[in-house]
């Protein structure tokens, strides 16, 4: 998350992994929440990077980070499907 400081990251982390939590249907706490928009925003921008596309700012942070975060409960919930 580019630009944006380490605060930017959490509060934007915290709603992108909140909007995530509320598509999916996961039951995540806040700090899972936190930590799947961060990681899913950095998920995310790498993965739309490889077609050209670029996030950028406070809301296109959020964009990304929800599109990652969703990809990564899909992800852990296929691996906790087959377990």
């Amino acid at each position: 998350m580019e630009g944006v400081g380490w605060i930017g990251a959490i509060i934007i982390g915290g709603l992108a992994g909140w909007i995530a939590q509320a598509i999916t249907g996961a039951n995540t706490n806040l700090w899972l929440n936190i930590i799947l928009g961060i990681l899913g925003a950095i998920v995310a921008n790498a993965l739309l990077s490889i077609v050209g596309i670029s996030f950028a700012g406070w809301i296109g942070n959020l964009i990304a980070g929800v599109i990652g975060a969703v990809i990564l409960i899909a992800i852990v919930r296929a691996v906790r499907g087959r377990a």
